[in-house]
This record gives structure tokens, C-alpha cells and sequence, in this order.
């Protein structure tokens, strides 16, 4: 049994990144419509490799052949949740990583039990989420605002881990501090990031993609997660100061966040991280 370390440090992080830009993994996304385009410009930029398929007739030997497989349960209908637990299904079959974002849990009936079907198929990798999400998916009654969190991040903390331990994967809650928390009692905070980050669709959407991307190349899925998470937080927060220093706002921010993925250094992002580790818990 493969066991991985408590520890990470800004320098593995790094390599992570490295990983991604040299190996180029290629990422299968189910995703919703309103976000498809910016998901698959976020993972060029990060060097990673898309492809959007969700077609009965080829959607299972397109899960076969990438390295990661990312779910997003936005634009749901019962033809793409049937794609999405087929691609599962192979998935899990061949040890595949993959990343489950719950786009809008809580919000219908109809939404709770496409996330039920997808998850008696098999347990994601990851699952993140807001907060509402995160309570919802772990069962705790939430009030939700569509696809916005009706929770505070710090009131989903308990569900997360009950989550973590009942998949046995990772459960990333994001917010204005995300939380990245595995089965094993793991858990780190990340605080960079910028609430103008929030005012651009798809930006949550394309974070559970880059989680997709860096879990091809890095099999901690924890690891991996916390990677991700952490150089999109730094890139949002180096981007929005570029851009509010130029007196633009959040439609050039969408450019500026593409292009910090792509060019971001190691000096700037190690300068600018704010990371926290907290002790495993039982």
C-alpha cells in the first residue's frame, strides 16, 4: 500500500507545477456549457491538454486514454450525467484520478440525485467545492443560493472531513480560505486569492480542472489537490494587483489570469503563498 507524506513544502509544490508544464497530461472534462471554453483555456495556459467529450459512442475510450477525468455537474441533464458515470466507470476501472465538482448541490432534487448516481458509481479522487456544496454532498441539510455557497467555509469543515472519510478521497472546500482535507486526517489552508476572483464565471469551474491536471502528474491526489489550489490562489492574487494597478477591472482580470498561469515564477509564487498546515485529526 502506497502511503504519502504529511508534509509539503512550497518547493514540492513547485515541482508539481513543473510537472504539469513538461508533461502536458491530458485531462477528460465533462463540464457544463456556461464554462467549457474558459476550462480548456485554463488548462492550456497551465500547459495541461483538454479535451471536452461527453458522446455515448466514444466517451468511455476517451476516459481510457487521459490521465485525469473531471466531472462538473453545472449544466446537468440526463444525457451528460449517463456520460459522466460512464467515463466513471472506466475511470475507476483503470486507476484513473478524478475530480468531481458539485455544481449547485442542495439547490433540486434533481441535482442531489445525479450527484448520488454519480457517486454509487464510484468515489471520486477529489471532490471540491463551496461550502454548501461540500454540506450538501456529505448530507448535512444547507440552504443553498443556486450555484452560490449559502455557507460560511469554517461551517463545512466537519461535513468535508465526514466527506473524506466516507469516499475515502480528498475534499477541497473553497472560499476566501480554501480547505484541502483527506481521509487520512490530512488538512491545509491556503489564503491567497481575490474576491474579484469570484465575479468571473468560471473560475471555480477551471480550479476543479487544474485539480483534474495536477492529479495526472502528481498520484497524491491530497498532494495534488493542495498544488493546484495553492498556484491558482497565488496566480488570482498576482493577477488581480496587476490589473488594479493598471485601473482595469474584472473583464481584463480573465486575460491576466490566463497569462500568471502560464508565466507565473517560482520566486514570485513562493514570496506570495499563504500556506497553513493543521494537526491530523482522528
Amino acid at each position: 500500500m502506497t502511503t504519502f507524506s504529511n508534509a509539503l513544502t512550497p518547493s514540492d509544490i513547485w515541482a508539481d507545477v513543473l510537472a504539469v508544464r513538461t508533461q502536458r497530461p491530458l485531462v477528460h472534462s465533462i463540464t457544463n456549457l456556461v464554462v467549457m471554453n474558459y476550462n480548456a483555456n485554463f488548462l492550456l495556459a497551465m500547459g495541461a491538454s483538454p479535451v471536452m467529450a461527453h458522446a455515448h459512442e466514444e466517451v468511455r475510450d476517451m476516459a481510457a486514454i487521459a490521465q485525469a477525468l473531471v466531472l462538473n455537474i453545472g449544466t446537468l441533464e440526463p444525457y451528460w450525467i449517463e456520460s459522466m458515470r460512464q467515463a466513471l466507470a472506466i475511470a475507476a476501472q483503470r486507476g484513473i484520478k478524478t475530480v468531481l465538482d458539485p455544481v449547485g448541490a442542495g439547490a433540486t432534487s434533481y441535482r442531489n440525485q445525479s450527484i448520488s448516481a454519480l457517486l454509487a458509481q464510484a468515489s471520486p479522487s477529489v471532490i471540491r467545492g463551496n461550502a454548501s456544496e461540500i454540506m450538501s454532498v456529505a448530507g448535512v441539510a444547507v440552504q443553498t443560493r443556486g450555484v452560490d455557497s449559502g455557507a460560511a467555509v469554517s461551517d463545512a469543515l466537519q461535513a468535508a472531513r465526514d466527506l473524506a472519510k466516507s469516499t475515502g478521497g480528498v475534499v477541497c472546500v473553497s472560499g476566501e480560505v480554501d480547505h484541502v482535507l483527506d481521509a487520512s486526517g490530512r488538512h491545509v489552508s491556503l489564503s491567497n486569492g481575490h474576491e474579484w476572483m469570484t465575479r468571473i464565471t468560471g473560475v471555480g469551474c477551471s480550479a476543479t480542472a487544474l485539480v483534474g491536471a495536477f492529479c495526472a502528474v502528481q498520484p497524491d491526489a491530497w498532494r495534488a489537490t493542495v498544488s493546484a489550489m495553492a498556484y491558482l490562489g497565488v496566480v488570482g492574487q498576482v493577477a488581480t494587483q496587476q490589473v488594479q494597478a493598471q485601473g482595469l477591472g474584472v473583464g481584463s482580470l480573465q486575460i491576466a489570469l490566463l497569462d500568471q498561469l502560464q508565466l507565473l515564477d517560482r520566486v514570485t509564487f513562493e514570496s506570495v503563498l499563504k500556506m497553513a498546515s493543521s494537526p491530523i485529526t482522528a
